[in-house]
């Protein structure tokens, strides 16, 4: 009885507080600058079908979206938790149609605390919350909110990424309990993405006991990194271009499917 009192009443604080935001917490087994020019070109992708996109830049050693944006030595959210600024001094409106903001790093624990409620109010305010994430030197999130959040691993096709990669699972099924995460193969034809994810998929159910959703892929093209060098989404500067319809299907599909089983406790398959 006491658990089903104890369902009602998370039910209804649910119900009170109104739709989760959506949170997308994105991690790499790819070379470092890979992440970042995904990240900005399904942003774009995702801003030009009619979302409100907001990437927060939560790297500490790696190339994150904010310093590959020229952002790096903005302001922080850091700054907002300790009052050294307001919150909409560090939201930063990018040609690319959606908002960057950089997370910051903390000074110890009541400033950890600090920093995860600012993230929390910030969250609320946005639409499509994708964090440029990457694990500490313990292994863990800066952020709890990031470790209960939709999980992505990018990964590529070569076999150090790819054992990167579910090395990078383990380690977060070890750390997080049983849960699903989503993969994400960059550089690769469908046909080779489906590959990487069908033995991805295998070994993590049988060895980790953990489901795996795939998102999709991109495959490489030049016109990416020409893109980068004009300093402009692929979607925008070359919406042929095959990266561009690759992107445009990933946006659609994401904000399809919104993943609602990449959560903590649910699974997903969202296919190829």
């Amino acid at each position: 009885m006491a658990s089903f009192d104890f369902d009602q009443a998370e039910g209804l604080r649910r119900m009170l507080q109104g739709p989760r935001p959506r949170i997308v917490t994105f991690l790499s087994a790819t070379p470092e600058d890979d992440k970042g020019a995904m990240l900005v070109n399904l942003g774009a992708s995702l801003a030009q079908t009619g979302n409100e996109v907001l990437i927060v830049d939560a790297c500490e050693r790696d190339y994150g979206v904010a310093r590959r944006l020229g952002l790096s030595r903005a302001a922080s959210l850091a700054n907002v938790a300790r009052q050294e600024c307001g919150l909409n001094q560090v939201l930063h409106a990018v040609p690319q149609g959606f908002s960057v903001a950089s997370l910051g790093t903390p000074a110890g624990t009541s400033d950890a605390r600090r920093l995860a409620k600012t993230f929390d109010v910030l969250v609320k305010q946005a639409g499509i919350v994708m964090v440029d994430g990457e694990l500490g030197p313990d292994g863990d999130f800066p952020l709890p909110l990031m470790a209960s959040s939709e999980i992505v691993v990018q990964v590529g096709t070569s076999a150090a990424s790819i054992t990167n990669a579910y090395a990078l699972i383990k380690r977060l099924s070890q750390q997080l309990g049983r849960r699903p995460f989503g993969i994400l193969v960059t550089g690769a034809t469908e046909a080779e993405a489906k590959v990487v994810y069908d033995n991805m998929s295998t070994a993590a159910t049988r060895y980790l006991a953990v489901s795996l959703g795939s998102m999709g892929s991109v495959p490489a093209d030049e016109y990416l990194h020409r893109a980068a060098r004009l300093g402009r989404a692929v979607v925008d500067a070359f919406p042929l271009a095959g990266a561009s319809v690759a992107f445009r299907r990933l946006a659609g599909k994401f904000a399809l499917h919104a993943m609602p089983g990449l959560g903590r406790g649910g699974s997903a398959h969202v296919g190829h």
